[in-house]
């Protein structure tokens, strides 16, 4: 056994197991703690692939952007796990029969799969000898140049998806005063303002 497979199989072996701590570890701040080790096990099995970019991915966005927001969120906000555990205590069934479901129809697909001929010339075909041009750069003229368009597309669809998260939950409280832009365009200068005639010595 070769040190890179020596290095497959720890890398490997740590993912499944973070992976699944991160599903039964009580402790929330655990959960996000666990995420993490997921996340840097799965950058290096990136390395071990060749693709150093989306390693250094990994780490830099979902390990330093998404999981430490993970971290600070659960550790900030005063939340009731004990509560959403029990409310979702009564969805097991159902969720464990979709997950049967869904496991009935992978094994269905890959029961009958069946790699054609060409597929890895066409998988080679896509991007340029790796002794040419270096995979990071490879990548890069991949994206931003031959599909710059779905590129763009996709993260337009993002911004939707956001910006649709926020209105479905956004949630109006009435003891707020809000600003009406309408309201100070279209009001009256006349009755904007109002002079009072204050005489020397008299207060307002």
């Amino acid at each position: 056994m070769s040190v890179a497979d020596f290095a497959f199989y720890c890398f490997a072996i740590v993912v499944v197991a973070a992976g699944m701590f991160v599903v039964v570890s009580k402790n929330p701040v655990h959960s996000v703690l666990w995420l993490i080790l997921a996340f840097l096990s799965s950058a290096g099995l990136f390395v071990l692939l060749g693709a150093e970019f989306v390693a250094m991915l990994m780490i830099i966005v979902y390990v330093g952007a998404v999981a430490v927001l993970f971290l600070f969120v659960v550790m900030m906000l005063d939340v009731d796990f004990a509560e959403l555990k029990a409310e979702m205590a009564r969805y097991v069934p159902l969720a464990g029969l979709i997950g049967v479901v869904l496991l009935m129809e992978l094994g269905m697909v890959f029961g009958v799969w069946d790699f054609a001929d060409q597929a890895q010339a066409l998988r080679g075909a896509v991007t340029p000898d790796a002794d040419q041009v270096h995979n990071t750069a490879a990548l890069g003229q991949l994206i931003y140049d031959d599909y710059i368009y779905m590129f763009q597309a996709a993260g337009l669809i993002l911004l939707v998806a956001m910006i649709g998260a926020i209105v479905l939950t956004l949630r109006h409280r009435t003891d707020i005063k809000r600003q009406d832009i309408l309201a100070q365009i279209y009001r009256d200068p006349a009755k904007a303002m109002e002079l009072k005639d204050v005489k020397p010595g008299q207060g307002l």
